[in-house]
């Protein structure tokens, strides 16, 4: 099971936010995000709030899709009656889980929910997560039919033995035809990989990034394998059963894919993603990383709006009993100070490529310039120019690039 929601304050039942949420909104960017919580196998290495069906009691994946209208509706209102003002959806991001577990009418109505209740920006990204043996080609049309834009397969690997360890239950071959079939939809397309999976070698590692860039998507994701307590994963590697992730073996996977990616013609953007140009970066995940403003739906989904961020009841079942007593899916709620906000702005700016400008660190995160320069982290001509952008290996140190910038003196 996912891990616990953090300890804050009770979330109103009403779901009205502070006045202080609606002033800060203005002028924001605003996206949606949907949760589907359902997956049709556990994989080992996840921790994220999902359920298979015969986890799930009280509620079904037939009634997902009416819980997260009621949940928009209620949205809606608690925006209106907050102040908050009124803004159409910049993105919006179907997650998981695996959202195309339900039908694809299901997701589309969503979307109708969504532009009824906000409205949805023109030009809009609009995308869902989906694995290869999750969808068709039918399935794919209609999603583009109905206002999806992109679709962001689970790929993982395309190497059998890893797929296995991962849990994972594709046919690498079906990969080629889910991308085609997302073309000929006219959807962009983006691949998703996770590296550093224990018994995968560096060659395993070259055969699934080569892939990758033959199927040519706009866009690739590739992370590293973080075991997380409480998994499946986590306990075969206590049990000796499976080797722990060797973190120098990542770094090395991590700059095979970065050459490998560069030379095909993919930049980097953030330290785990790459586009083929700009117009293909992920909009939903940069206004994550940029502090935009979204509403999450669905269980255990989190939402920020104006400095605030609360999160809805974990279990599906709690979660439709909330939305159907007619109060807020929120269970808990915290007001970020300024110090929390200064915090969250660097980790998070530090990431992308645009990087963040020395100006608006604090004294000790401009002290801190000289030596990540002298240390290869940042970029020299663009900090002395005014603003710290990460290098490779400053990516692959990046929470320790931001230590730095918080605790220096």
């Amino acid at each position: 099971m996912a891990g616990a929601l953090p300890l804050a304050d009770p979330a109103p039942a009403d779901g009205l936010l502070p006045a202080v949420a609606a002033t800060a909104a203005a002028g924001r960017a605003f996206g949606v995000y949907v949760h589907v919580p359902f997956c049709r196998v556990r994989c080992g290495y996840c921790d994220f709030n999902t359920y298979t069906a015969g986890e799930v009691r009280g509620t079904s994946q037939a009634q997902y899709a009416d819980q997260a209208i009621a949940e928009l509706r209620f949205a809606r209102g608690v925006l209106e009656a907050s102040g908050a003002p009124d803004r159409p959806a910049d993105t919006v991001f179907f997650g998981g889980g695996t959202p195309t577990l339900l039908p694809a009418a299901d997701l589309v109505r969503t979307l109708d929910a969504i532009r009824h209740e906000f409205g949805i920006a023109a030009g809009a990204e609009v995308t869902t997560e989906a694995n290869p043996d999750s969808v068709d080609a039918d399935d794919l049309r209609r999603l583009a039919d109905g206002g999806f834009t992109r679709v962001s397969f689970g790929m993982q690997s395309a190497v059998p033995h890893v797929l296995a360890t991962l849990d994972r239950t594709h046919d690498p071959a079906r990969v080629p035809l889910v991308v085609r079939w997302a073309r000929d939809a006219g959807l962009d397309v983006s691949l998703d990989l996770i590296y550093g999976t224990p018994g995968e070698s560096l060659d395993d590692w070259r055969r699934s990034v080569d892939a990758v860039i033959a199927e040519r998507p706009d866009h690739v994701s590739a992370y590293a394998l973080i075991v997380e307590d409480g998994t499946k994963l986590a306990r075969q590697i206590r049990r000796g059963e499976l080797a722990t992730p060797d973190d120098d073996l990542s770094a090395d996977m991590y700059e095979l894919a970065d050459d490998l990616l560069a030379a095909a013609g993919y930049g980097w953007y953030e330290v785990s993603n790459w586009a083929t140009d700009a117009s293909h970066r992920s909009g939903h995940n940069l206004g994550y990383w940029r502090g935009d403003d979204w509403w999450g739906v669905g269980p255990g989904a989190h939402s920020h709006v104006g400095g605030v961020r609360w999160w809805n009841a974990k279990h599906p079942a709690a979660y439709a009993d909330r939305l159907a007593a007619g109060i807020s899916p929120a269970v808990g709620r915290e007001t970020l100070d300024g110090a929390a906000r200064e915090t969250e702005r660097v980790l998070l700016a530090t990431r992308i490529r645009e990087g963040i400008e020395v100006a608006t660190l604090g004294a000790g995160g401009r002290h801190a310039v000289a030596g990540l320069i002298a240390d290869g982290l940042v970029d020299a001509a663009t900090a002395l120019a005014g603003r710290l952008t990460l290098t490779r290996r400053g990516r692959l140190l990046a929470d320790a690039v931001v230590r730095r910038l918080l605790t220096a003196s």
